[in-house]
Parts: C-alpha cells; structure tokens; sequence
C-alpha cells in the first residue's frame, strides 16, 4: 500500500491479535510507531490483548504508560483492555488501581472483574462485585456461571441459590453447560436434591452431568446411591477418566476393594489404565484398602510418572506402616530428578515423625509448619514443637490444634486446656477436631470435669454435633480416671450406635482396674459388633484370658482365624547411626540376637536379685510359667533396647517407635531397665510417647506421666540396691561409669 492510515495499521494489528499471533501483532504495532502513527483505542486494546497472551509483562506496561501519555486512558475500552490484560499477569493490585479510576464502567467492565477474580480464587470478592454490578448492570451469561462457580467453591449456598433464581426470574437460557455448573454448585454445597431436580430436566446430558452428579452424590456420603448412579451412567454413555477417578476415590472412602478391583478391569476393557492420573488413583485406593502389593506393582508399571505420583506411593507406603520403604522411595525420586513439592514434603514428614528421624526448615509455610509441630511432638520432641509454634506468624486453627494435641500426648492437660482458651481469644473459632484434640489431652491427664466441660460447649455453645471420635474421647476420659460405670452409662445413653472402639476403650480400663463384671458385658458387646479390626478381637482375648476363661479365648481367636483377620505383630523400630533396624515381637533371626538375648537375660537377672517379679498374667496364653516368662523376653521393645546398648557409645540417647501400645508388664519391666541404664531415654508410641519414672509417682495410678524431654536416670537409686552399696550399681559390672548420668529435671 503506497498509503497506510490508522486504520490500516489497525486492521493488520487487529488480524493478527484475534487469530492469537501475539509477536505478529506486536510487531506490526512497533512498526506503526516507528512510522508516526498515532495509535488510537482500538489498535491499543489489540495490542494489550497481545502482551496478555504472550505474558509480556514489561510490554504491557509499556503500552501503558503510553496510553496514560497520549490521553486515552480514561476511555472505558482501554480500561477494559488494561483489566484483562493484568488479570493475565495475575497483578491484581494494578486490576484494583485501573477499576478504582475508572469514570464510566459497563457491563463488560463488571464482567472482567468478576471473571478475573473467581479465575483468582478470590470468590468472595467476585461475589460481592456480583451483588454490586446488578444495581447498574445486566451480567451475560458468562459472568453468571462464573458467579455459581464461586459460589460451589466456597459452599455459599445462598448466594447460589440467589444467582440460580435470578436466573429463572430474567429468563437466561439454561444450556447443557450452565446446567453442569448449577450440579456442580449444588453438589459442592451440599444441596443433593436442586442438583438431582437440575440434572434430571436437562433434555441432554454429557459427561460433565453425569460426573458433577456422582461427585455431589459421593460427598453427600450416599455410596449406594453413587454406585447405582453410575451403573445407569454406563448405560447411556461411556465413562471417561474423571468417572472411573471419582468412582475409585469413593472405593478409598468406603474401603472396598472389591469394588477398586471391578472398576480396575473396567480401566482396563476401556482403555484408561494407562492414564496417569487413573493409575494414581489405583495406588491410593489400593493402599488404603490394605492391599499395598498391588499398589506398588501399580507403581511400578507405570511408564509415565508425575510428581503426584510419587506422593501417593509415598503417602501409601506411610498410610501402610512401609517406612522404610517410604523413605527409599523419596532417595528414589529425588534420584530421577524430581523435585518434591510442598505436598511431597507434607507426605514425608510422617515417614520422620514415625521413625524419629527429625528434620529442621520449612517455618514460614503455615501446613509445613503444622505439620512440623506434630512430627516433633512424635519424636518425642514437645520443646522443638513449641518453637516451631512460637516463630510462626501466621496460625489457623489447624496450628493451635496440633500444639493442644501434642501437650495432650505428653500429659500436659492444663497448658492444653490453656492454649484452646488463646486459641478462642484470638478470635480463631474452635472446630470439631480442636475439641476432640483438647477433650484428648483432658483424658491423658486426668482432667475429667474439663472435657467433660468442653464436650458441653461443643455442642451448646458452637452447635457442633459430636461424632463417634468425640463419644470414644469422652469414654476414654471417664474410664481412664476409674469412672467406669459412669463411663458405661455414658455409652448407654448415646445418641448413636456405640461402635468397637467406643466399647474397646471401656475394656482396656477395665483390664488395667480389674472390673470383671463391665469387662465382660463389653467384650460380648465388640463380639456382637463383628468388627473386621483385628485388634478389638485381640483386646476381647486378651480380657477373657486375664479373666482365665479359656474356652472363650480358644472361641475368640477361632473366630478371628475364620474371618481371615491376622493380628499385627508387635514390632519395634530403632534407629542407629542413621539405620533403622526393625525387631518383631518373638523374633530370633535379626543380626546379633545371640549377644541380645544374653544381655537381656543378664540385665533380667539382675533386676530380679532386685525384686522385680515378672507379671505373667499380662502373656495371655494358656501355657506354663517358664514359656510365659520367655515370652516376656521376646517382647520387640526389649530386643530394640538391648540391640541398641550394644552397638552405641555410652551415654548415646535411644529413641524407639513400636506400633502397639505397652501392656502392662512392659510398662513395669522396661522402665525398670531404664532406670539403670540412663541411654535409654524413651519409648515412642503411635498414640503417645511415654517415659515412666518412679519417686513419689506410682505406676499404679490410672494416669502415667507423660513428658516432654529426654530423660536421664540417676544411677543405683532403688532402695533395695542402695542398703547394699549406695555408690554402686550391679549394672556397672557390665558398662562403663559413662554409660550413666545424673537425674535431670523434666522440661
């Protein structure tokens, strides 16, 4: 053209820009500066709309710079454009300033702003600008469904329910998509049936219907009702990838493995096994319904792997009680050049917390920093906790949660009760597992009008509706303080249907009390419940074995052989020189088990020259008193202790995890043992880190101590070994004067 005018220079800009060939545009543009023209609103909104596309950022705020230079940055257009084009850059703070001092904003405006802030995630924000915009404007039918996307996201029930009447009442047309979007709402708030109203008007459905309807279903805990949806799903159409991934994720909620292994074939038959986030799905479902084989054969099939991947195999191996495994597949990730994410990290931390393999960093990230709080307060480690605690600045709820619970592991029920009351007066609201963290630490400390208090207040003060976990807390908590009748009581009364581990708990205090009457009327109540937790059944013998009814125990584990259950095997995990060694109960063919078993027979010796007499009624097996006694000897936890005094240096702390909670021989044995030998500072529990000491405590009592530090015990302290040499111990003879330390103070 011998003669170009803005509008042809326009036109090419414009072209180029509406068919996505940003550098096109932008290039065209530089071109018509470098010729004089005068760009005009137009070509500035085609080109913003290029430095958008192309994420320019420094362009873009070059362009506008000059449109505030030539004077047409008041035109309502170019604002629109500068909106869009920062909503891009995801530069909301510039979005806000453009919007502000705007003279003129039309509908379009008000559609930018709302879109752009749902697409944000700030929908609250959106929602109100919705509000706003219907005193000027009429939204199209774009800004709508963003609304009711916001809407479901945040589960703003009745700012949906406005939008949808609004709707109806100004005669939008419901479209196959819109109508998509109405389920999804509905169902992400909770409102089953407006979305099973919606769905079955549509005159056509796709597969977008079918999975916002089966998704609401399986949130509304309707699994029967999920199923039979999804059955007459397959009978108008195939399922895709999000079905067979949402259909698997109710198989994890309810375990069921049948189910995971049919839907599993169907993957197959349809082609979609191969897809990552199918197979991610499989690993999950599978760990998490006890099958952990076929989870990692899912894994390691897998040709294509993504960071989401390795997660959920990591979070299975942790789910599944694989920990060293766990942690090898981290070595391996990282080994393959991934990059773990703050999920990955998220995951691994229970791995540490586990293994007592403790870790330093990550603060400033609030879930990191929860999450540290609980691993340290596992390891054995509440002072850590409390400091990760203190250098946040930022808490939620979730925060103070795991402090109340880890004072509450440790026995510390007043400064538990204490922070749930900071909690409160920072204005944080209590939710339903901060009450059950604090009526926790109440029952661990004897505390009992306290949770009985806070159990109150859930319920009249913040209408919380206790759940089963709640009851099961509040029957620990009277059991546990010898309240036993008043706890059957309580179970009696309850407004749901008790379940095995509401009478479990009821039965295991009336084993440490004695009370055989209550002892047997809970065990008959677990038997009735057939529940498929080996361990209630476990509980049940072990309470008719005390009582010495063994035709009743013979009955017990006859019925746990024919359904199949196994009992866990008591294990001990102990780590040495940054090895974990694990050591089973009975077990004979670790390294070194011969120079173990000799040192435990010593040290066994020893103690009983110093009066300990070993309680055989805890061996709940109708055998004779010298297998009752070997038996005693092969407790994981002993092998653990005496392992790691022959393979550390004198005075070395020995932290071991045992996935069972201590019976009570061990809990008079083991400390006995450590009372002499002061490397062994303490026992971690998978529910509490327990560390008994002896003075003006008895281990009688119901409640045992618990604590907060390492431990060291003073040497040759019994009153039995001090008349015959108060400055030498009998253990002396065999470790070195290092091997032992003065008392400290608990902290």
């Amino acid at each position: 053209m011998p003669q170009r005018d803005v509008v042809s220079w326009n036109s090419l800009v414009s072209g180029y820009s509406a068919n996505e060939e940003w550098e096109e545009a932008l290039d065209v543009f530089y071109r018509s500066r470098m010729a004089d023209v005068v760009a005009d609103s137009f070509m500035v909104v085609s080109v913003l709309a290029a430095c958008g596309g192309l994420g320019g950022v420094l362009e873009g705020q070059m362009v506008h710079g000059l449109v505030v230079k030539i004077g047409i940055g008041f035109e309502t257009r170019v604002c629109n454009g500068l909106l869009s084009m920062y909503f891009k850059f995801k530069n909301l703070k510039e979005c806000r300033m453009v919007f502000s001092e705007m003279d003129v904003k039309d509908a379009v405006t008000w559609n930018i702003m709302i879109s752009g802030y749902s697409q944000a995630c700030m929908y609250e924000e959106s929602i109100k600008l919705f509000m706003e915009m219907l005193h000027e404007h009429k939204p199209d039918i774009l800004t709508v469904t963003s609304v009711i996307r916001a809407c479901g996201h945040i589960g703003d029930l009745k700012s949906g329910r406005f939008v949808h009447d609004y709707m109806d009442v100004n005669g939008y047309e419901c479209d196959m998509k819109t109508s998509n979007i109405l389920i999804d709402m509905y169902s992400k708030c909770g409102y089953l049936p407006a979305a099973r109203e919606i769905f079955n008007k549509m005159k056509s459905r796709d597969l977008a219907s079918w999975n916002a309807l089966i998704n609401g279903i399986i949130k509304a805990s309707r699994y029967e009702e999920a199923l039979e949806t999804f059955r007459a799903m397959k009978m108008d159409m195939k399922p895709d990838f999000v079905t067979y991934v949402t259909m698997l994720s109710m198989c994890t909620l309810v375990k069921n493995l049948k189910l995971a292994k049919e839907i599993h074939c169907e993957t197959i038959k349809t082609g979609f096994n191969p897809c990552v986030i199918v197979r991610n799905a499989l690993i999950d479902v599978y760990a998490k319904c006890g099958n952990m084989e076929d989870a990692l054969n899912q894994f390691e099939s897998m040709k294509d792997r993504d960071i989401i991947s390795w997660n959920t195999v990591i979070s299975a191996c942790s789910h599944s009680e694989e920990y060293n495994l766990g942690l090898r597949m981290i070595s391996q990730m990282r080994l393959e050049g991934i990059i773990p994410n703050m999920a990955t990290i998220l995951c691994t931390l229970p791995l540490c917390s586990t293994l007592g393999a403790k870790q330093q960093g990550f603060e400033s990230n609030v879930p990191i920093s929860n999450a540290l709080i609980e691993m340290y307060s596992k390891c054995g480690n509440l002072r850590n906790s409390l400091l990760v605690f203190e250098h946040m600045k930022n808490r939620d709820v979730v925060t103070w949660t795991a402090l109340i619970y880890a004072y509450g592991m440790y026995g510390h029920g007043m400064m538990a009760t204490t922070a749930f009351e900071d909690m409160k007066a920072t204005g944080i609201i209590p939710d339903q597992i901060a009450f059950l963290a604090v009526i926790f630490a109440c029952s661990h400390s004897g505390l009992v009008e306290k949770g009985r208090f806070y159990f109150d207040q859930m319920k009249q003060d913040y209408n919380i509706d206790p759940q089963i976990e709640h009851y099961a807390c509040v029957v620990d908590l009277l059991a546990r303080s010898g309240r036993l009748t008043e706890a059957e009581k309580f179970i009696l009364s309850m407004p749901i249907k008790p379940d095995a581990s509401i009478w479990g708990s009821l039965l295991s205090a009336c084993r440490a009390s004695g009370h055989t009457e209550i002892a047997e009327r809970a065990s008959k109540q677990i038997i009735k419940l057939n529940s498929e937790n080996t361990g209630y059944y476990i509980l049940v013998s072990n309470a008719y074995a005390s009582l010495g009814k063994w035709d009743q125990v013979r009955m017990v584990r006859k019925s746990i052989k024919s359904k199949g259950l196994k009992k866990d095997a008591g294990k001990s995990w102990l780590d040495v020189n940054k090895k974990i060694y694990a050591f089973s109960s009975g077990d004979k063919f670790f390294e070194q088990y011969e120079e173990v078993k000799k040192l435990l027979e010593v040290l066994y010796d020893l103690i009983a020259k110093d009066g300990y007499v070993a309680n055989l009624r805890s061996v709940y097996h109708d055998v004779n008193e010298d297998e009752k006694r070997d038996i005693l000897c092969g407790h994981s936890e002993r092998l653990a202790i005496a392992f790691g005094l022959l393979n550390t240096k004198p005075g070395t702390p020995l932290q071991i995890m045992k996935n069972l909670r201590k019976t009570g021989n061990r809990g008079v044995h083991r400390p006995r043992l450590d009372y002499e030998v002061s490397s062994i500072t303490g026992i971690l529990e998978n529910l509490s880190f327990h560390a008994d000491i002896r003075g003006n405590r008895s281990l009688s009592k119901s409640f045992i101590p618990l604590v907060s530090s390492t431990i060291s015990r003073k040497t040759a302290i019994h009153p039995n070994t001090r008349s015959k040499n108060p400055n030498v111990s009998p253990l002396k003879k065999f470790f070195p004067v290092s091997c032992f330390s003065t008392m400290s103070s608990f902290s």
